[in-house]
């Protein structure tokens, strides 16, 4: 059998999705995250055959939903031999334990969902540690629950000791693979640190955004090359830097890995070398997917973690892509509800950011279609041309 006819004859694992809707959150808001969640569920390979939301004025401590959703969870999982139940938040220790004994299937939270994908996607060394570092540090909390089947022996005289003993042993491993793990990358952000400062004097650029909002295709257009794109969330997570030259202005552009509400911590922490790019850049691409019904909501996730990992004031151009998927849907005359994104035009939403966002630094595009790149070549050789110029003040012969 052919190996593409073979992966077309695997089906995913089923699951059912788990939310709930907490206070001071809209069920709109709430059903775009597990929406997000299915998303990630069909990037890791999953099939999504339900989804269940619930309203709670406090999570559960112990079981993340109440009593009673739970049970109407578990019968839907027993009734149609659903793989997994994927919850849409990180779940404690204590929590996975006790909806692991309910259910009796895989569950797995949005962290490690999200830590799937990656160990998944990494393609170099660098990448792969960092992966497995922070899988290591999610799983080193939850050991328990590999030792359960233990508590399902009846009458396993000497069973307890062991497995007691075998969890403080695997503890031990995992924390001497961590202490292995950091120093392997201690090692590759020197060999990085090298890199980036043997790249010369250039201005160096760095693209950043939502995660799947076509990023590595700007890249491939602006400098002419072959950077992985794919419609899945972090088709990228190596860095990858070229150089780019807009008419007779060289200058170094990254694309870097995207973002997401919601990013396992862990990630964040064993990730840091690849933000370094971020933290180096001289100048900020954000890119937002205009098409998304929730985009300013990334365009808030994303300038958050940026100021987490980057607490400098960057020169930043912000541009909205995917102007040819953007839907307007107008208000009908006698609608006297307050207007939601799609009923602006697209001429509309431009005034908007552009009263809010400096007019020299906010493009509209379409990089599929390549739609206005000629505009946002300009905006981009302007703000290089303006460090530059700071830069190396008695050097006017590239400008």
């Amino acid at each position: 059998m052919e190996v593409g006819k073979l992966k077309e004859d695997l089906k995913g694992e089923r699951a059912v999705l788990v939310g709930a809707i907490v206070q001071n959150q809209s069920e709109e808001e709430a059903i775009d995250h597990i929406e997000e969640l299915e998303f990630l569920a069909k990037t890791a390979g999953a099939i999504t055959e339900k989804k269940f939301l619930q309203k709670l004025q406090n999570i559960n401590p112990k079981t993340f939903l109440g009593s009673g959703k739970i049970e109407e969870v578990k019968k839907y999982v027993l009734q149609n031999k659903i793989d997994m139940v994927i919850f849409d938040e990180e779940l404690s220790p204590a929590q996975l334990r006790n909806i692991e004994r309910i259910f009796e299937i895989k569950v797995l939270d949005r962290s490690n969902l999200i830590l799937d994908i990656f160990a998944s996607r990494a393609q170099t060394s660098h990448a792969r540690t960092q992966v497995e570092l922070a899988q290591y540090q999610y799983l080193l909390p939850r050991l328990t629950n590999m030792w359960t089947h233990l508590d399902k022996q009846k009458g396993g005289i000497g069973m307890r000791g062991p497995g007691e003993r075998q969890i403080e042993t695997d503890r031990r491993i995992i924390k001497d693979r961590i202490s292995l793990l950091k120093k392997k990358l201690k090692e590759i952000d020197k060999q990085k640190a090298v890199q980036r400062g043997n790249r010369g004097q250039l201005v160096r650029a760095a693209l950043v955004g939502y995660t799947n909002v076509g990023k590595s295709t700007i890249m491939n257009t602006l400098s002419k090359s072959e950077v992985f794109a794919e419609n899945k969330l972090f088709a990228t997570l190596d860095t990858t830097v070229r150089k780019v030259v807009i008419e007779n202005l060289p200058f170094l552009l990254t694309d870097t890995v995207g973002f997401i509400r919601k990013l396992p911590h862990q990630l964040v922490e064993s990730f840091k070398s690849t933000l370094d790019e971020v933290r180096e850049a001289d100048l900020l691409i954000h890119v937002v997917d205009v098409s998304h019904p929730n985009f300013e909501d990334h365009h808030r996730v994303v300038n958050e973690t940026l100021a987490e990992i980057d607490k400098k004031d960057k020169p930043t151009i912000v541009v909205f892509n995917k102007i040819d998927a953007y839907k307007y849907v107008p208000q009908e005359e006698d609608d006297l509800s307050p207007k939601t994104q799609e009923n602006y035009s697209l001429e509309e939403l431009k005034s908007q950011w552009i009263s809010k966002i400096d007019n020299n630094k906010c493009v509209f595009i379409s990089a599929e279609n390549k739609t206005n790149f000629d505009e946002l070549k300009h905006v981009i050789y302007e703000e290089v041309k303006t460090i530059f110029q700071v830069r190396y003040p008695y050097n006017n012969f590239l400008y």
